[in-house]
């Protein structure tokens, strides 16, 4: 199930709640999950909140997961993060910003440890390998957009539809993008959309494979045959009716 979960941050949305939501989605588990938030989209006057983003960015600390302290462990492989730093690269030859570079990050004691700091590329734009390849690391793309509309279209045009979500505090704007984003799970001020067992666990697009669902009654419903049943028990049906009821439906 491949992703590049977006995230819509409009002007309207609560700033330093916003900017949280986002640093957790991003680099939590190192980014490697299939809900990671991957790419951003700053529309209008939010595209101001960028360096204050990277602010918070820069406070998060790269360690090994024995250590309590670390924000960010490493990534699961060497060729993992080869494949990441390659992208970061790309980021560097194709004109994006890279703001925050984590491609040389040490850790004490683990110099040769599969570590990735916090990246944040700004300045990306749809055509560039950062942006249209699934990272699967510590790494931010930001793309930015002087509308709503412009922002949906954006991700609408993207391959994948795994997860999306907008930070706003209009209900109409929610109601919007709810109605016209194309991806299977969808968020309104929540940055990770995984939603509850007994709903679908699955993306649109490039990010559903086959034919089931994870879980929940759309996951169900492929093994099963619908069958449906009306049934009508009335004591008084002992006796002769007068005449027959002759509006449909037939008895309901």
């Amino acid at each position: 199930m491949g992703a590049k979960n977006h995230g819509v941050i409009m002007p309207d949305a609560a700033k330093d709640a916003t900017l949280n939501q986002l640093v957790a989605a991003a680099y939590g588990a190192a980014g490697q999950r299939c809900m990671a938030l991957t790419a951003c989209v700053f529309v209008g006057e939010s595209r101001k909140w960028i360096p204050d983003f990277v602010e918070k960015v820069k406070k998060l600390q790269v360690g090994p997961g024995s250590n309590a302290k670390t924000d960010v462990g490493p990534v699961i492989s060497k060729q993992s993060k080869q494949r990441i730093l390659k992208i970061i690269d790309s980021a560097k030859n194709e004109g994006a910003n890279v703001l925050l570079d984590g491609s040389n990050v040490k850790v004490s004691g683990f110099e040769n440890g599969n570590f990735v700091g916090p990246t944040v590329i700004t300045g990306v734009k749809p055509n560039m390998t950062c942006y249209k390849e699934e990272i699967f690391g510590p790494v931010l793309v930001c793309l930015e957009a002087e509308s709503l509309d412009e922002a949906i279209d954006m991700i609408n045009k993207n391959p994948y539809g795994n997860g999306t979500a907008i930070f706003t505090s209009s209900g109409i704007a929610a109601r919007r993008f709810t109605n016209l984003v194309d991806a299977g799970q969808i968020g309104i001020n929540v940055p990770i959309p995984v939603p509850l067992p007994q709903f679908s666990f699955t993306g649109n697009r490039g990010s559903f494979l086959g034919d089931a669902n994870f879980y929940g009654k759309a996951g169900l419903n492929f093994y099963t045959q619908w069958k449906t049943v009306t049934q009508l028990w009335r004591a008084e049906d002992a006796a002769p009716e007068a005449k027959p009821q002759m509006a449909f439906p037939q008895l309901h």
